[in-house]
This record gives C-alpha cells, sequence and structure tokens, in this order.
C-alpha cells in the first residue's frame, strides 16, 4: 500500500506550512480561472443561466471518486486512511441550509469569497468579514446549544454503507448522475442565460474534448467495477509489511493481569469483543464482552460503530486461545480500527490468572498447559464448566469488589482467589502495552 503517505516526519515542520501554502494557492488559483471570485457569476446559477459552479465541483468530486477508487482498486491507496468527514445529520442538513441562504444572498461561500478578497473585491471583502463574524459568534454560543451540535451522529458514513451497495456500482452510479445534471445544466444555460427556443437546444456538449472526457470517465468507472474493491483480508496482505512485525513480536498481545487494571480504570473505556462460539460466551466470559460472530467482523455498520467509541477506547479481542482473535485482528485493522489488542493467550490464559471457583470448574487434565498457551489455530476451552455462569463470577472482573449477582460456591472454604495459584495479586509481573493511539483529526471540504 503505497498511500496516502505517512506525513508524521514532517508535521509541525516548516514543510508542512509549505505543503499546505501551496496547496491553498494552488486551489484558490484554480477557483480564480474558472470565475469563482466574481460574486455575479455564482449567483447566476441560482437564476439557471450560468451553471459553472455546478459543473466545475460535481467535475472535481467525480473525477476524485473515480481516481480514487480506481487506485484502492489497484492496490496503491487505502480509502480507510483517507478521511471522511463524519454525518451529524440533523446539524448538517440545518446547517447545509443556513449556508445555501447565505450563499444566495452574498454570492459566495466562505471560500470563493476569500479568493475574491484577495483580489481586493469590496463585496468579498465584506462577505469575508461577515463570516468571521459568524465564526466568532458560534464560538462563543456553541455551548448553550452543544447537545443539537453533537446530535444524530453516524460517524463515517458513506453511501455504499449507507445503501449497503459496492463501491464499484456507487462509482458507476455517481457518473451517470453527474453526467444527466451535466447535460441538465447545458439545456438551463441555453434556455435560461442565452434565451434560446426549444428547437435550438443541444443537449450534448459541441466541444469534443469535453465529451472525450465524459466517455473516458464513464468507461473508468467501468473498470473501478470490474476491479471491485479489496477486501480485508487482501487489505491486511497489503499492510502486512508493517503490521505482522508487531504481531510476531508481540506488541499486541496484552496479559491478563493488564486487562484487570484497565477494568478499573476510569480514565479508560475498555471495550472487549468476545469473538468465541456463542456457547464458549455463555460459559464464562470477561464482564461485560460483547459476543461478536464472524459476520460483524465484515459488516460496514459495525466498523462504524467502532469508530464512532470515544478517543479513550481501548478494544481487546477475546477468543479461548490466540486464533480467533488474532484473526479478527487482522480484518479489523485492514479496516481501519485502531487501539486493537488481543488478550494473552486467551481466556484459556486469564482463568489460569484469575480461577474460577472450584464448583464452577477446573482445568481439563488433557489440556494444554500454561507455556503453549496463544500457540497455533483456535484451541478449545481448556475448562470443564459445570455451570455456564457467563460474567457473574469474581474472576470476570478479579479487582473488582465482590458483587451480590456473583455466583458463589456453597462449600466453605471455596472463595475465589484473584492471583494465579500460590501468587499474590502483587507479584503479577509484566510489562504494559496498552498504548492509546489518538483518532486523526484532519478536515477536508470546499466551505
Amino acid at each position: 500500500m503505497f498511500a496516502p503517505f505517512d506525513m508524521a516526519a514532517i508535521q509541525h515542520t516548516v514543510w508542512t506550512f509549505l505543503i499546505n501554502l501551496g496547496i491553498g494557492m494552488g486551489f484558490g488559483a484554480v477557483l480564480e480561472m474558472a470565475g469563482f471570485g466574481d460574486s455575479r457569476k455564482l449567483a447566476a446559477q441560482f437564476y439557471l443561466r450560468d451553471m459553472t459552479v455546478l459543473k466545475v465541483m460535481f467535475t472535481g468530486i467525480i473525477t476524485a471518486c473515480v481516481l480514487i477508487f480506481f487506485a484502492t482498486g489497484l492496490g496503491v491507496l487505502d480509502f480507510g486512511k483517507l478521511w471522511v468527514n463524519h454525518t451529524y445529520l440533523v446539524p448538517g442538513i440545518l446547517g447545509g441550509l443556513i449556508m445555501g441562504v447565505g450563499f444566495i444572498v452574498g454570492g459566495f461561500c466562505p471560500g470563493t469569497s476569500v479568493v475574491a478578497a484577495s483580489t481586493l473585491k469590496l463585496d468579498g471583502v465584506v462577505f469575508l468579514l461577515g463570516v468571521g463574524a459568524g465564526i466568532l459568534a458560534f464560538g462563543e454560543t456553541v455551548q448553550r446549544f452543544e447537545g443539537f451540535w453533537h446530535s444524530s451522529y453516524f460517524g463515517r458514513l458513506d453511501i455504499p454503507t449507507w445503501l449497503g451497495l459496492p463501491y464499484g456500482v456507487v462509482v458507476v452510479v455517481l457518473v451517470l448522475l453527474a453526467l444527466a445534471l451535466f447535460a441538465g445544466a447545458e439545456i438551463s444555460e441555453q434556455f435560461f442565460g442565452e434565451k434560446k427556443p426549444w428547437a435550438e437546444i443541444s443537449v450534448l456538449p459541441k466541444q469534443f474534448t469535453v465529451r472525450a472526457a465524459a466517455v473516458g470517465l464513464t468507461l473508468l468507472a467501468l473498470v473501478v467495477l470490474v476491479l471491485g474493491q479489496p477486501g480485508p483480508p487482501e487489505r491486511f496482505a497489503l499492510m502486512a509489511s508493517k503490521e505482522m512485525p508487531r504481531l510476531l513480536a508481540r506488541e499486541i498481545q496484552v496479559h491478563p493481569g493488564e486487562i484487570a487494571e484497565l477494568q478499573q480504570n476510569t480514565a479508560v473505556r475498555l471495550e472487549i469483543l468476545d469473538v468465541r462460539a456463542e456457547g464458549d460466551h455463555n460459559l464464562f466470559h470477561l464482564a461485560h464482552a460483547r459476543l461478536v460472530q464472524d459476520a460483524d467482523l465484515l459488516d460496514p455498520w459495525f466498523i462504524n460503530g467502532l469508530s464512532r467509541l470515544p478517543e479513550n477506547t481501548v478494544l481487546l479481542l477475546t477468543s479461548n486461545d490466540e486464533g480467533r482473535a488474532t484473526t479478527a485482528y487482522q480484518l479489523l485493522r485492514a479496516q481501519g480500527v485502531i487501539n486493537l489488542y488481543i488478550l494473552e493467550g486467551g481466556i484459556n490464559r486469564w482463568l489460569t490468572v484469575f480461577p474460577l471457583p472450584a464448583c464452577v470448574g477446573a482445568r481439563k487434565s488433557s489440556g494444554s498447559d500454561e507455556s503453549d498457551a496463544g500457540q497455533g489455530g483456535d484451541e478449545p476451552l481448556a475448562y470443564a464448566l459445570q455451570l455456564a455462569v457467563g460474567d457473574r463470577v469474581q474472576s470476570a472482573n478479579p479487582y473488582a469488589l465482590p458483587s451480590s449477582r456473583n455466583f458463589s460456591c456453597p462449600e466453605p472454604g471455596a472463595a475465589l482467589p484473584v492471583s494465579e495459584p500460590g501468587e499474590p495479586k502483587k507479584q503479577l509481573v509484566f510489562s504494559h502495552k496498552v498504548k492509546l493511539q489518538q483518532k486523526k483529526a484532519g478536515r477536508g471540504g470546499c466551505g
């Protein structure tokens, strides 16, 4: 996977400033050359006389869309690492309406007002001052309606996820929709702008280069459809050079003792994803663990839900040993999930460190010993349980205060130890591995 490129090495340096300055000046120059520094040209689209804004913006959007998914189809770009603005549906609709009204009244959007102001157009300067005043007013009052501002949150939501369609199909549909809009724009300009009678109106553009570009873009969209998009296994293979060394060095396999500490750490939100069979999950699982089916790991809505979790969330994958958890790790990492770890040795190792009450279950005599925990594939549960206790035993959350909901043995002397046999809690020796990775906060758009 070649792109997007890792810019961490030059972040917060003069190079970052120069790159951003160059991109901004280039974008502004394109807007100026397209005539977007003139409010009369921009406002003309609302009278259906000049549809240049629609043509230019849709051309940029569709061209970028086709090229992005063509690159991902070839395996040279990871779409999961590109920033997609998160969806706050109702506030987004209201904000769009407010911006639209401002566009109609003022003749600019924020970006084009900067272009106009840079060429000393008075209306652009006035509009830009209004933008600044609006930003200041919003910043000073947003706390009064912060609940609404963060409402109807859907995370990173795109059209294929929303409709449940392949990306290639959506790309082709968007290209065809854009071409239909371009044809409508041509008709509108000739009828309302040039006042031509219907008999003289031409739907197809006159320029050969425009027609050739439309055909070429359509053909490339069909190529995207045929290529398809790499699934999580293929995407992980492309990132294996970075991820496999971490797995082999056991950087993400976390000792049960550290997880038990995280269960009591109020500064961290621990989300436990149990990828075992439902029967094993019902027998015993860590406190508040969520059962995850194989299909969930490939469900865009499930992945989107994980991306919406708070910044301080640690995701822990558990299986009987490490086989299924490692597979789940690869699938989730390939889809951009971060702060993801595996329970070292799985539930078998956990129950060795934090044993069950004697009346609930004990290790099978034929089970693998502690030294081979976590090796090989998805091993069975190495413990024979007499009862399905779920997380209603102390060992599911060993450092928590005893709860009345916990199952307790009727036999005297069967209290649950909260450490390895013969080893008190303070003598558990392990390396702390969990490190929270911040979600990238890149932004985009022409606003």
